[in-house]
């Protein structure tokens, strides 16, 4: 197995991409731990951190560890990897995945909308990475993957949604410099971003509902991406930014037509690309 008693710590691990990725892993033998802050039952979101710990435990041999937490705060952060490194003896991987989003033009975009997505989606994936470091300078092979998007200038991008573009990508800045820093601890950082749109409850909810679902892929194709990611040598493999689409081409993967919600229907490309 690929991943064998390797630990990986993931955000926003209780559904959508993040459930995808750690249910992959796992069947690569990875001990997982997964944070979110769903612990009851939500009308709107499915399912909890615990029946998202129970799935993801059925799919491999290892070990997983729900925690109920908030990146936007440090005392949680800080909790957040104690647990995790007193659980496993330490932290081989980090899936920054959690997000916020709210694609608001300027002048609708409330105060408490930008806090959110900046307390989670730039200060969250800073502090989660800074608070993981000491612990990655120990692993074999260590890896920090982002869920965030190319650094695309494109005034288009900004004019759109300026609130949103700007956490995802403060994510994406936050590759570019630790891939720099951390290269003499031989630690990796690479950001993953989806080609078409995702079947996620962000699509369903907040973007395009069951139109934009139709029109979307599963999540298991980004999980696949991030397989191939995190099994290269974190020596090499570092500074990237890659789509899905690319990795899983160079693994020789071409036909993606298994991972559309619906094969007849066109494919949405995502944001930022």
């Amino acid at each position: 197995m690929l991943l064998e008693n390797k630990t990986v710590l993931i955000t926003g691990g209780s559904r959508g991409i993040g459930k995808s990725i750690a249910v992959r892993l796992a069947k690569e033998g990875a001990n997982i731990v997964i944070v979110g802050k769903t612990t009851e039952p939500h009308p709107k979101l499915e399912g909890t951190i615990f029946t998202a710990a129970e799935e993801i435990a059925a799919a491999g041999p290892g070990k997983v560890l729900p925690i109920a937490g908030d990146i936007r705060f440090e005392e949680s952060i800080q909790q957040i990897v104690q647990q995790t490194a007193a659980a496993f003896g330490g932290i081989d991987i980090l899936v920054n995945n959690a997000s916020a989003i709210n694609l608001s033009a300027t002048e609708q975009t409330e105060p408490k909308r930008w806090d959110l997505m900046h307390g989670i989606n730039v200060r969250g994936t800073f502090l989660m990475s800074q608070a993981c470091i000491p612990h990655l300078k120990k692993s074999h092979n260590p890896h920090i993957l982002n869920l965030s998007p190319p650094l695309n200038m494109d005034p288009s991008w900004f004019s759109k949604h300026l609130a949103y573009t700007m956490s995802k990508y403060g994510m994406s800045m936050v590759i570019l410099g630790l891939a720099e820093e951390l290269k003499p601890h031989r630690i990796a950082a690479n950001a993953l971003w989806p080609k078409t749109t995702i079947a996620t409850a962000a699509v369903q909810n907040l973007l395009g509902g069951d139109f934009l679902i139709q029109r979307s892929r599963k999540p298991e194709i980004v999980a696949e991406a991030a397989l191939h990611i995190l099994k290269q040598p974190s020596y090499e493999c570092t500074g990237n930014f890659f789509t899905d689409e690319e990795i899983l081409i160079k693994e020789g993967i071409t036909d993606f037509s298994k991972y559309a919600v619906n094969p007849d229907q066109k494919l949405m490309p995502d944001l930022f690309l």
